[in-house]
């Protein structure tokens, strides 16, 4: 399940789908993504993401094709705003289920690093001090290097 809206996500109902969708799992990672209420440039008022359609879509899609294909998952979900948003306000829900808790915890892992920095998306914050585009930090990229030669559903048949 995927959707992208600049309409609020209703967390309780998107893991009450993907719980739906994933009898037979042994393990069920959620998360989910918020505006904070600070950045380094101060306290923040408002966060507005613009989409850039349909490659941001396309591009989400693709992401959870090779999850799919790199972890043997009973059921995935992605869910994103974009638009404005206030501190508090949820920006992404992730969800992936499986047999091994590990591939659900990497899966879902693997997507929130693409997400963060490679999904079309730009990023306005308004803080006390001023308005300013964010881009994904170095921390972010290191993380989502990993990935490179993460392990293949094969890899899961034999053990948790």
């Amino acid at each position: 399940m995927f959707s992208l809206s600049d309409q609020a996500l209703d967390t309780g109902a998107l893991i009450g789908a993907l719980e739906d969708r994933a009898k037979g799992a042994g393990g069920i990672v959620t998360f989910t993504g918020q505006v904070r209420p600070t950045a380094n440039q101060g306290s923040v008022s408002s966060l507005f993401l613009q989409a850039y359609s349909p490659m941001t879509e396309n591009g989400i899609r693709a992401a959870m094709k090779e999850a799919e294909q790199r972890w043997p998952l009973i059921a995935l979900s992605v869910a994103h705003r974009f638009g404005d948003m206030r501190p508090g306000d949820t920006i992404v829900f992730v969800g992936t289920a499986s047999a091994h808790r590990r591939a659900a915890f990497e899966a879902a892992d693997f997507l929130m690093d693409y997400l963060k920095t490679e999904a079309v998306f730009w990023k306005r914050e308004t803080t006390d001090k001023g308005t300013s585009w964010i881009e994904p930090r170095a921390e972010d990229y290191s993380d989502a290097s990993r990935w490179r030669d993460a392990p293949k559903a094969s890899d899961f048949q034999s053990h948790e």
